[in-house]
């Protein structure tokens, strides 16, 4: 439910996009991301307090870049453009953009030149972060310079009068000094919101909105045991009590007791879990398929059969409830702009076209960071809520190449090994996710004075705040050599154990 003090952001493909939303949120304002081309119509219906443009990778004067009808100028409402948002702004209003500016990447130093709310209480020089190849050249009417760079004399420009301003830096991003602060005076100096939106504020409007949507109807909502299904079965027996029934269907691809362990979690949550063990049918259709996109779809299909059978023993079901988060939309799909696909998500792009269910998802527009504040202000324990991401597709993308019962095995001790130590080390609660992926390659190696011909177990830890962006941990030396010993004197099957040191981009988290 969209509350009545908003920031709209159009994307037009920048990857910091999610970065503005998330800095909007941390400053106690709802935002919400557009693509580019929402109705400025629908804009005016819906009254957000602030409109921002985001960068994006396109040049405004190329045939078929995204571009704003000018009449989004016009509304009253107040603007601010970000790189190529600042230069939408001029190209619209009768500036000039040149193409032959010289490319500014990486930090430079913004001098500010005249007083404004935008830039309250900063001194008058910071550094800021900048990654653009075009620049302007000449600000529209109407429009003043107030800051500039060494490479960018028009910087920053502003019509006080109609409150749009532009930038050509990123202040979203943690290289911009003070750009937190920044954005902050756009929306409370310029834009005059109020703050207030939190968990507790997104709590009682999403229980109101549960509780209009679904009425008398039943509820099935797939609980695996992560933070997103968890802190999402707690909001929904909070708004809906016995009407809500959830599942957790083993589809023989967790960790170790991991099902009964689940089981027992909920119980004591005082949510009565109803357990479908359908391991059997999972790994049968994953027989020889090699394709990890084939594979997420193979699974998601199955989910949805698996549980529209179960639908079938009780009344009145017409709602799924699914935990989907906004980094599993943008990953999955490009409908909110010139985003590029990255891989399907099982709770996104793996559903079939057509399912008899009404789909709940009201973590959709949110990241892991915000759920979390959510499941604390609903009382969940630290425990539940620090537990590390785990895909809905489970270890079949973390077998990489065809899913045997074998491989599962010996992917569940490696993973179990990896947790324990991580946890023996005190770093579990440091790590963003750590995990455990089997190579679809064997290795020579030297066991028992005798030649092995074994798999290789890759080792994955990471840091992340939403799972947008990811660096690899650096674990300690004595660590890695505990895990690596303990995996390839343990499991059955291993010889040899390398590390990830990749990061988020370019590769994934996952490997699949």
């Amino acid at each position: 439910m969209r509350p009545n003090e908003f920031i709209l952001i159009l994307d037009f493909g920048s990857q910091y996009t999610q970065l503005i939303a998330r800095r909007i949120r941390e400053a106690g304002v709802y935002s919400e991301i557009q693509p580019f081309n929402f109705p400025v119509d629908e804009i005016a219906k819906i009254k957000p307090k602030g409109i921002i443009l985001s960068g994006g990778p396109a040049s405004v004067y190329e045939n078929g870049s995204p571009q704003v009808d000018v009449k989004l100028f016009q509304l009253g409402i107040p603007v601010l453009g970000i790189c190529y948002g600042l230069q939408l702004i001029a190209y619209k209003l009768g500036g000039e953009v040149d193409r032959f500016a010289k490319r500014e990447y990486g930090k430079a130093i913004l001098k500010i030149e005249k007083d404004d709310d935008l830039f309250y209480d900063l001194n008058s020089e910071i550094t800021v972060w900048m990654s653009h190849g075009d620049a302007l050249v000449k600000a529209p009417p109407g429009f003043e310079v107030i800051a500039q760079t060494e490479n960018s004399p028009i910087c920053v420009i502003r019509n006080r009068e109609k409150k749009i301003y532009g930038v050509q830096f990123h202040p979203e991003v943690v290289h911009t000094e003070k750009g937190f602060e920044i954005l902050k005076n756009f929306v409370y100096r310029i834009c005059q919101c109020q703050g207030g939106w939190n968990a507790e504020f997104f709590i009682e409007n999403e229980i109101k909105e549960i509780r209009e949507t679904v009425k008398d109807k039943k509820v099935m909502c797939a609980v695996s045991g992560g933070v997103d299904s968890t802190v999402l079965a707690v909001l929904l027996n909070r708004a809906i009590g016995e009407n809500l029934i959830a599942i957790y269907i083993d589809n023989g691809l967790m960790r170790r007791n991991e099902g009964k362990e689940i089981v027992e979690m909920f119980k004591q949550l005082g949510i009565k879990v109803y357990y479908i063990d359908a391991g059997e049918i999972f790994l049968k259709r994953l027989c020889n398929v090699i394709d990890p996109e084939e594979k997420r779809k193979i699974i998601g299909h199955t989910f949805i059969e698996v549980f529209e059978q179960e639908a079938e023993k009780f009344k009145d079901v017409e709602f799924l409830a699914q935990g989907t988060l906004y980094p599993d939309v943008i990953e999955s799909t490009s409908y909110r702009g010139p985003s590029a696909k990255i891989k399907t998500h099982h709770n996104v792009g793996g559903l079939p076209e057509k399912i008899r269910f009404k789909l709940i998802e009201p973590f959709r527009e949110l990241f892991k960071d915000e759920v979390r504040r959510i499941g604390k202000a609903l009382g969940l324990s630290d425990e539940i809520l620090n537990r590390h991401p785990f895909p809905g597709p489970g270890l079949a993308v973390r077998v990489i190449g065809e899913v045997t019962p074998e491989k599962l095995e010996i992917l569940r001790s490696a993973d179990e090994i990896l947790i324990e130590e991580i946890r023996n080390a005190n770093l579990y609660d440091k790590i963003w996710q750590a995990f455990a992926v089997l190579l679809p390659v064997r290795s020579v190696g030297v066991m028992g004075d005798e030649r092995s011909y074994e798999y290789v177990i890759a080792l994955r830890v990471v840091t992340s705040q939403d799972g947008m962006t990811a660096d690899w941990v650096r674990l300690p030396y004595d660590v890695l050599e505990k895990i690596s010993a303990r995996i390839v004197n343990e499991v059955n099957g291993v010889n040899r154990v390398v590390y990830d040191i990749t990061t988020k981009p370019p590769a994934t988290i996952e490997w699949e």
